[in-house]
């Protein structure tokens, strides 16, 4: 199975903020950005693998700023690391004021997936390869965190 680049997968979706999308406060709901991260992270994460995936975890998520209706939230994400049948994927959500044209940081997450056979079962998956500076460090990062996962669930 051959490894692949990060760039083979990177995905970038672009969302408008609807009134339905809101709250009373009319910024948009939090699970509403929620979804939009993981439907952009499971694209992401079939693309690496060219296999169906579950979300296994997010990690620690947080909104940074809130998101308005009419504004536009631009979602880009990465396979950062590959184990045997799960990856992590991480995204970035920022949000754009079309009027004005200013963008804002909204939201980081980090996700784990794993890939499925047709079957439904765990499959292994191609390793995936950092190139640039930023993937390298993503990488380290990403085996690290790796590491905690797994020990916090040795702990439970």
């Amino acid at each position: 199975m051959d490894a692949k680049p990060v760039s083979q997968s990177v995905v970038t979706m672009t969302e408008l903020v609807h009134p339905s999308h809101t709250n009373a406060l009319n910024s948009a709901f939090g699970g509403v950005i929620v979804s939009w991260i993981d439907i952009c992270a499971a694209i992401c994460a079939m693309r690496h693998s060219r296999k169906h995936v579950v979300t296994a975890s997010i990690d620690a998520l947080n909104f940074v700023n809130p998101v308005y209706a009419g504004w536009i939230v631009n979602l880009h994400a990465s396979v950062n690391y590959v184990a045997r049948t799960s990856m992590e994927v991480g995204v970035r959500a920022d949000a754009e004021n079309p009027i004005m044209g200013e963008t804002f940081h909204v939201a980081s997450a980090y996700l784990t997936f794993v890939a499925l056979s047709d079957q439904k079962k765990p499959i292994v998956i191609p390793q995936v390869i950092p190139e640039t500076d930023i993937e390298k460090h993503r990488y380290a990062a990403a085996e690290k965190r790796r590491a905690v996962r797994l020990a916090m669930r040795e702990k439970n």
